[in-house]
């Protein structure tokens, strides 16, 4: 389970959002939502750990992160903004490496991967010299084989097509019906039944205040 206790974020004196409550539970979507500047993107560096808050805690397995970095980060795939690929490594070999550094099947077709990202014909290619929304559907191909149980994801359907997305869905899908946890910020709509499915909405009634 992923629990947030009274979160306030502020950035450069600007209170994003202030005593934020949130609990996930294993088979659960939360889809973070609002428009820009409210602080989505922030609030995954709070729960990733990756920043700290200015007030506030947040817990995995009812432990609080900040005492349980390595069980955390095991636990932990986050995609963010940037794809975290090896630019000099192929389609390929990038997911190759991922399988060794991460907790991950590895009985699984890696062909097969790259076709669900729509990266057939560019396996062999460089990152380098592929786009930046391919070398995001790099970063993506790792969902399909790693064995972590909470999955944060900053905007994951960017530059993806309706393809893509549908096979990106299914797969958050039967992430969360295996007991996994997912927590994603988009603009996409998505269609994920409501069972599995809630949504956080940040306004910006918060950016307004200041903290000096």
């Amino acid at each position: 389970m992923l629990e947030c206790k009274d979160l306030t974020c502020v950035r450069e004196q600007r209170v994003l959002f202030k005593q934020l409550n949130l609990i996930v539970k294993p088979g659960e979507i939360l889809h973070i939502e609002g428009p820009n500047g409210v602080g989505k993107s922030s609030l995954l560096a709070l729960v990733t750990g990756l920043s700290s808050a200015y007030s506030g805690d947040v817990y995995w397995q009812q432990q609080k992160i900040t005492a349980q970095r390595e069980t955390y980060y095991q636990d932990l795939l986050y995609l963010g903004h940037k794809s975290g690929v090896k630019a000099e490594l192929t389609a390929l070999e990038n997911c190759q490496g991922f399988q060794r550094l991460y907790s991950s099947q590895t009985d699984v077709d890696l062909y097969d991967v790259l076709l669900k990202v729509g990266l057939v014909g560019y396996e062999d290619i460089p990152a380098a010299q592929l786009s930046a929304g391919q070398q995001r559907r790099i970063a993506l191909a790792r969902m399909y084989f790693t064995e972590c149980k909470l999955w944060i994801l900053d905007e994951p359907f960017t530059s993806l097509d309706k393809e893509a997305i549908k096979s990106l869905e299914t797969c958050l899908i039967k992430h969360a019906q295996q007991g996994g946890i997912v927590v994603l910020t988009t603009h996409q709509a998505l269609s994920i039944p409501e069972a599995n499915y809630k949504k956080l909405f940040l306004t910006k009634a918060t950016v307004e205040e200041h903290y000096v």
